[in-house]
């Protein structure tokens, strides 16, 4: 009986022992991950670009977690979303007047160029190649148009400015889906010769509706007194040539009085008898 009281006191401390070694080697692990940190997650709209001994890794990470070799390597997160950004820039037009333009661009990294992206040109792409790009294609493109043509053309000049984008950033990793002009601020001298012009087109325009509404009025004036004059020769020559109709035509006139002369007696105004040979 002795003996089994001793086997079970030793194998409650053995159970001790294993309870305290699987404690011991949760709490080491914890201190493990606290302070070497092995595991990286990459985000949702992220791709991961793996670094070891400095060395970029030949693909990019997609979102979920990740374990790395700590002191060796790290993974470090690009964000692949779209960016919607507002931006100005000054420009020069084609008849040398100084503008800013004030436009929208919608961009975002290409997910599977991530690693390409980080290991020739890092993190701070925006600033090194996609704003001067943008920026001189901007001003290229402006650089084609005069001032007040650009204002009426605003749309096709930033669609010619989006399809350069488009042709100029996909080979450096860098997807363009928009770009917007918002707004053309010229200086206010020549924003108000602007409005001077259109004011004087305008009335130049109104002033040729009159002189054509003028020139229409009076070339049908002509038509009409020509009208009118070929119908009276027409009826002249008509009655020159049949008596009848010119009594039909004075009885067309006739107000139902007879002409009266001085001695009081009448004549007759239309022969109304038919004389017989």
């Amino acid at each position: 009986m002795a003996g089994k009281k001793i086997d079970d006191r030793f194998n409650f401390e053995g159970d001790q022992q294993k309870l305290t070694g699987i404690l011991l080697a949760a709490v080491l692990l914890i201190i493990f991950i606290c302070f070497f940190n092995p595991i990286t997650i990459v985000g949702v709209g992220e791709r991961g670009v793996k670094v070891t001994l400095g060395k970029v890794s030949p693909h990019s990470y997609m979102e979920g977690i990740h374990f790395v070799t700590p002191f060796i390597s790290h993974i470090k997160n690009m964000n692949v979303k779209t960016q919607k950004s507002f931006y100005e820039t000054p420009v020069y037009t084609k008849d040398i007047q100084q503008a800013k333009i004030s436009y929208v661009l919608n961009f975002n990294l290409q997910p599977e160029n991530a690693h390409k992206m980080y290991r020739e040109v890092g993190t701070n792409y925006t600033e090194t190649i996609l704003l001067p790009v943008v920026e001189g294609t901007i001003k290229d493109v402006i650089g084609k148009w005069n001032a007040q043509d650009l204002v009426a053309n605003r749309e096709k000049a930033a669609n010619e400015i989006l399809i350069k984008l488009q042709n100029h950033l996909a080979p450096k990793y860098i997807n363009v889906t928009d770009f917007q002009m918002t707004a053309i601020a010229y200086s206010g001298v020549f924003e108000k010769a602007i409005e001077s012009k259109v004011t004087a087109e305008q009335e130049a325009l109104r002033a040729r509706n009159k002189t054509v509404q003028i020139q229409e009025e009076a070339k049908q004036k002509l038509i009409s007194a020509e009208a009118e004059a070929k119908s009276m020769s027409i009826r002249a020559n008509a009655l020159t040539k049949n008596k009848a109709l010119v009594e039909y035509e004075a009885v067309q006139k006739w107000d139902g009085k007879l002409p009266e002369y001085m001695m009081g007696n009448t004549i007759p105004f239309l022969n109304l008898s038919n004389k017989k040979k």
